[in-house]
């Protein structure tokens, strides 16, 4: 059978299950065999052999269930709260400050745990109900916790850079570099659109009454208490940067350094140990079974020949390369609407990365390109994550889901202006790692 009709019945095939609604691993995985018994033959069982102990043994897939421990163990910790009280009584007096402090807490949330629920579901049970009992607009209010929320896939530690690192060979400590100023950047533009428009609109995000601010040193005894949550992730960013340690083994410090501080604000309990952990393993094992159905995928994917045919194919149209990146974006746009960001990248990133490699594209800048359009598959409707973890925590004020749709298209547009800054000047992207 010739590569274009197998690569047509290869991505039917997997257009029609995933329309079906069957589960991502299952269908690339058992797909991926089918096809490898047609093409290799008795091969295909070695194949699904050899890529479960190479994958599942992989040093980069281990950081996973540390970085994920470790964020487990800080949400658990109490450093929520006190952070939420630290920023409500430093930003508080300035209109919108709530709102502000809320995605400064999220970006903080990022660093600690490397996805995006943990940052969205917090800050929804303590930051909303503060935000609307203070007269927030409800639209400011959601949209801060909702887009938020997002920072946690690109503020390093990222388990999606992690597994795009594991799929496309990128060195993830330079991913976690390159991801810190795009991380900035999109921290610094959510705050200045929160502030300039609470300050033209003050309705929408009134300051705190004077009678609830604190003194100058009670601020600072408050902020004393965050020092080591700070100084952990400093220690676990700064041996990356640094070459002391690889990912893996800051993502173990980190995993220590997260348990002491559980004992310190004295929050480590039996319960408290058991939930993490399992909390963990689910997550960390749904992530190695995607990981093993994506590349038994990819694997067969390239032995159909249907990589190079690919290549060939877009090399053979003429387009501009930058049509090509831009083409690519706008796929990633519409598949995030759809399906779960790390489904969207073990199904594109086999594709799309060779591709743009092959016209000269780096592949780590990409790689960026990517997370960031990911982060906004979080808030885009109609399936974005982020906005069901909100459903349940914004129904008892009374906002609907037409609401919190709403809520966030402003961010959006922030989240499409800062994908074009990038895009524009990858040096955002590629500074950082190049002083590694």
């Amino acid at each position: 059978m010739s590569p274009e009709i197998l690569t047509i019945l290869l991505f039917a095939s997997l257009l029609v299950c995933l329309v079906l609604g069957l589960p991502i691993v299952f269908t690339m995985g058992g797909i991926g065999l089918i096809f490898g018994y047609y093409i290799l033959g008795s091969g295909a069982s070695y194949l699904l052999i050899s890529t479960a102990w190479g994958q599942w043994n992989s040093p980069i897939l281990m950081a996973i269930p540390l970085f994920v421990l470790m964020g487990n163990f800080l949400e658990r910790s109490g450093i929520a709260e006190d952070l939420y009280q630290a920023l409500y009584e430093w930003l508080g007096p300035i209109r919108g400050g709530l709102a502000m402090g809320t995605i400064v807490i999220c970006a903080i949330f990022a660093a600690m745990a490397g996805v995006s629920a943990v940052g969205t579901i917090t800050m929804g049970l303590i930051a909303l109900p503060s935000m609307l009992k203070r007269k927030y607009s409800s639209l400011i209010a959601v949209g801060a916790v909702s887009a938020g929320g997002t920072l946690g896939i690109l503020i390093p530690p990222s388990v999606p850079m992690i597994i795009y690192g594991s799929i496309t060979g990128v060195s993830v400590g330079k991913l976690f570099m390159g991801g810190m100023v795009p991380g900035i950047l999109m921290t610094v533009l959510f705050v200045i659109y929160i502030g300039v428009r609470s300050f033209l609109q003050p309705e929408i995000g009134p300051a705190i009454p004077k009678e609830e601010r604190t003194g100058f040193w009670e601020k600072i005894k408050r902020t004393k208490s965050l020092l080591p949550p700070f100084l952990l992730i400093a220690v676990v960013l700064g041996v990356i940067y640094l070459g002391v340690c690889t990912p893996t083994e800051a993502a173990a410090i980190g995993a220590s350094g997260s348990a002491l501080c559980l004992i310190v604000n004295k929050r480590f309990t039996r319960r408290i140990f058991k939930e993490s952990i399992t909390k963990t393993l689910t997550l960390s094992a749904m992530v190695m079974w995607i990981v093993l159905g994506a590349n038994i995928f990819a694997h067969v994917y390239a032995a159909s020949g249907a990589a190079d045919l690919a290549k060939e194919i877009i090399s053979n149209l003429g387009f501009n390369k930058w049509l090509i990146l831009i083409m690519t974006q706008i796929i990633l746009l519409i598949l995030g609407c759809f399906m779960d960001p790390v489904g969207i990248m073990v199904i594109t990133c086999p594709v799309f990365v060779p591709i743009i490699t092959e016209l000269g594209f780096d592949p780590l800048w990409y790689g960026i390109l990517l997370t960031i359009n990911l982060e906004m598959g979080f808030v885009t409707p109609p399936f974005g994550f982020n906005l069901f973890y909100m459903k349940p925590l914004a129904e008892p004020f009374g906002i609907n889901m037409q609401h919190i749709y709403k809520s966030v298209i402003p961010f959006i547009l922030l989240e499409t202006l800062c994908l074009l800054l990038i895009a524009i000047f990858p040096q955002l992207v590629l500074w950082l790692p190049a002083k590694m």
